[in-house]
């Protein structure tokens, strides 16, 4: 699956490259956009799940070796869509209370500033070392951590 994923990405052109890039963010957007609509259906800890599914989802499409590059630029819309889902400040105050509210949220956009700041150079080091195919691993052990992570928040807070 590596060899695949790495030889398909150095026959892309950067062109292609940049196209790849590129498709998450469109995804997000059209993801936040319907997220509005749903959020009061759902509740908050269903979307957020859904979120973590369809994050999985698109996951999967980029680590399958397909010989088209469709499913990998399929899978970086899934994953885009799937983000919208899992940004809920709004549910801040009710999950650490209306005194706490203003500091989680604080540390939340820090942490959202971090990742998106250091996360993309981290994996564009480990694969400048080691390979480009260990993009959907290293994606895969981010889609672990999240559920980890929340069903942990939503066990302590009941």
């Amino acid at each position: 699956m590596c060899e695949q994923l790495s030889s398909r990405a150095q026959r892309s052109e950067y062109g292609n490259s940049s196209i790849f890039a590129s498709l998450f963010n469109p995804g997000i957007t059209v993801g936040r956009f319907l997220n509005g609509f749903i959020v009061e259906r759902f509740g908050d800890r269903r979307l957020i799940r859904y979120g973590i599914s369809t994050l999985t989802m698109g996951v999967i499409l980029v680590g399958i070796p397909f010989k088209s590059e469709i499913f990998a630029l399929a899978g970086l819309i899934v994953i885009g869509l799937s983000y919208a889902n899992l940004s809920v400040i709004h549910a801040t105050p009710s999950n650490f209370g209306r005194e706490n509210s203003q500091a989680i949220i604080e540390i939340q956009k820090v942490s959202t500033y971090v990742g998106t700041t250091f996360m993309p150079p981290l994996f564009g080091l480990i694969a400048n070392g080691v390979n480009i195919g260990l993009y959907p691993l290293y994606l895969g052990i981010l889609a672990v951590l999240m559920p980890t992570i929340t069903e942990t928040l939503n066990l302590a807070i009941g």
